[in-house]
Order: structure tokens, then C-alpha cells, then sequence
């Protein structure tokens, strides 16, 4: 038996490093990328647009039926956010913190050229994704198939990313990850690109993806939201009863990663959050 399942990933922020490595960053370039996306099972994977649904039946006044976070108020978006806690899918995203990259030296050059940053979070995310994929269907005794759908992104060579993938299946890489991606459960031929307008699994994912960015990503006046994320809790996927590094991918990672008060107390704080979140 196979049992299928469906990751559906969006972004929040932007590649951006050029003006960030200024002594006055333009507000323009986000400080952080987030990749993430939710994670769910072929039969739950059928009632994305239901929930979807749900979702935009409670704001009746809007014309659109699509669900993009960004155009929520905070009243609409804390209303989505719980919605959406009750149902079952997993989250996962990775987040950088760009000013991280900004040192001038080889990562910055490598960073800065358009699509390395964005694939790289990508690989941190699919590591994660596939090896929650692969313990769930360890624990039914079947084997599991993943299959991913990418909101699509001007710009974006998606090509690229496939032959990125392929080149980390057959261990070309010049340096090697800690983690890997696990080839058992994933094939970079089950990858699609759709609009974010035409499907809710892109929708919901945009919800999520938002969320934590929110927690992370300075407003213009400083300050953050972590609400959202936190009312997401139950769904962040964990490891070893942790969310680090799995459901919240930082990089760098904690431990050596600038973060101030309300940023650090929101990554430790969903591991207090969580209940019985994952595909």
C-alpha cells in the first residue's frame, strides 16, 4: 500500500541582500526569507478547498473567494488562524535571516545571485517535509509518496530547482548536508507549479508561510506578531517533542542566530505550543 501526501509551499520576504548590506537597509528588502508550506494526507488533501471555504465564508463582504493573508486585517487573520488550527495538516518553514548573509564574503556572493537563497531554504524545507512523510508511514507499516506543489513565483526558474534536486539525488553536490532529503518518499518529478489564485492548498500554505513570518519580520514600526503562528502551534511539526528545526527551520540556527527578545522568545515558545501536530 501506498499512502500519498501533499506539501503545498509558499514564501513570504524576498531574496534581498544588496541594500541590506548598507549602513541604512532600504525597508523595501524584507531582513527575512521564509519558505514554508503545510503538509498534509491524500484524504485531508481533498478538503483543502472546503476549509478554504470555511475560511473566506466568514468575511462575506469580500468579492474575491481567493485567500491571500496579506489582504486579512488583523481581526480577519487571528479568525483565519484559529479556523485553521482545528484542522489537520502539518507546517513547516524555513526561515532565513538575511542579515546573517551580508558579510561580504562567500556567501554573500552566493546568496545575492537570484535563486540560490530561495532553492537552498527549499532543500531545508523538502529535508524536513520528507522526513516526517517517511516516519508517519513508517508508524501505519506502508509506503509513502510525497508530492509537492509550488505557489508560482515571477521570476522563479523552476527548472533550475528540478536539476538542483536531481544533482543532491545522485550526491554531486560539493559539500555535503547534514541532513538529506530522503529519495524513498520523493522524486523531483512530483513536483508541479500552479497559481496561488486556483488552488487552496497554495491559499492555506500562504496562511501559514505569513504567519510565522510575521513573528520573525519586523513591522515598520518594530514590532512583531506572533500571534498568528502561536494560535498555529498544534500544527508545527516536530521531532524528538521539538519543534526547532523541523516545524521552525532557523538559519542560522538558534544558538548562533542574532535574534532579539520577542523573536527568540517566539522560537522557543512554540515548543511549549504544540499539541500533537503532523500530517
Amino acid at each position: 500500500m501506498t499512502r500519498k501526501y501533499v506539501a503545498y509551499i509558499d514564501e513570504a520576504g524576498d531574496e534581498g541582500l544588496g541594500k541590506l548590506a548598507l549602513p541604512k537597509p532600504s525597508p523595501a528588502q524584507s531582513k527575512w526569507l521564509v519558505i514554508g508550506g503545510i503538509l498534509a494526507r491524500e484524504e485531508h488533501d481533498r478538503s483543502l478547498v472546503a476549509w478554504r471555504d470555511e475560511v473566506m465564508a466568514m468575511f462575506p463582504a469580500k468579492k474575491r473567494r481567493d485567500l491571500h493573508f496579506r489582504n486579512l486585517s488583523h481581526d480577519q487573520k487571528v479568525a483565519a488562524v484559529e479556523l485553521l488550527a482545528q484542522k489537520q495538516f502539518g507546517i513547516s518553514c524555513a526561515c532565513s535571516n538575511k542579515i546573517t548573509l551580508c558579510d561580504g564574503g562567500k556567501y554573500f556572493d552566493l546568496f545575492r545571485q537570484k535563486g540560490h537563497l530561495y532553492n537552498f531554504l527549499t532543500r531545508y524545507l523538502l529535508e524536513r517535509l520528507t522526513s516526517a512523510v517517511k516516519e508517519a508511514a513508517n508508524r501505519e507499516g506502508v509506503r509513502a509518496e510525497l508530492h509537492v506543489v509550488f505557489s508560482r513565483r515571477g521570476g522563479t526558474d523552476y527548472q533550475s530547482m528540478r536539476d538542483y534536486l536531481i544533482l543532491m539525488r545522485d550526491g554531486k553536490e560539493k559539500i555535503k548536508p547534514v541532513r538529506s532529503i530522503d529519495w524513498s518518499v520523493f522524486s523531483p518529478d512530483n513536483i508541479k507549479v500552479e497559481n496561488h489564485s486556483l488552488w487552496a492548498g497554495l491559499q492555506i500554505a500562504d496562511v501559514a508561510t505569513s504567519a510565522t513570518a510575521a513573528a520573525l519580520e519586523p513591522n515598520i514600526y518594530g514590532n512583531y506578531e506572533p500571534r498568528y503562528a502561536n494560535t498555529l502551534a498544534q500544527r508545527f511539526l516536530r521531532k524528538r517533542n521539538a519543534v526547532l528545526d523541523t516545524g521552525l527551520i532557523l538559519l542560522p540556527p538558534i544558538g548562533t542566530n542574532p535574534l532579539d527578545k520577542p523573536q527568540r522568545e517566539f522560537a522557543l515558545g512554540l515548543n511549549k505550543l504544540w499539541q500533537a501536530p503532523g500530517p
